[in-house]
């Protein structure tokens, strides 16, 4: 057998080429502190922003009320072009029935506050809040702007 040659013989033999491995540690370590970045931001921002997560322009400049934001509290947001919001989803009409009654079945006492933009027809405004009356949830309430 020449030098030059080199033949499998059936023996494992080790080559002396490069071995590459691949060591993920730092990029797992690299996912967990993106990880804890995004949780600490998106807490950061619910509680900034309340639990609806977009913007509504509030009408009024009524009075605020100091028990808003307790526990039985469900915040429902109409936007300006009459969609229905509540906990960062966008809400259809059986969406929006099924979210009164599982909130009714949680607590007969839930507090239904509405957020609706102030360019949002009155009427809109109502079918929501027929819709939580039907539903049997009777504490109702619209956000204003405070009175700063």
């Amino acid at each position: 057998m020449a030098a030059g040659n080199r033949q499998d013989s059936g023996d494992d033999f080790i080559d002396d080429g490069v071995v590459a491995e691949i060591n993920i540690t730092p990029l797992t370590d690299i996912f967990l502190v993106l990880l804890i970045i995004f949780m600490v931001t998106s807490s950061a921002i619910v509680e900034a922003g309340g639990q609806t997560g977009v913007n509504v322009n509030l009408p009024g400049k009524g009075t605020a009320a100091d028990d808003v934001g307790s526990e039985n509290d469900l915040i429902v947001a109409i936007l300006e072009d009459g969609r229905v919001v509540s906990g960062g989803r966008d809400l259809d009409e059986s969406g929006l029935s099924e979210l009164f009654e599982s909130a009714f079945r949680v607590s007969s006492q839930t507090t239904v506050i509405l957020q609706a933009d102030k360019n949002v027809p009155h009427g809109r405004v109502v079918e929501v809040m027929e819709s939580a009356r039907a539903r049997g949830l009777t504490n109702l309430a619209i956000a204003t702007q405070s009175g700063d």
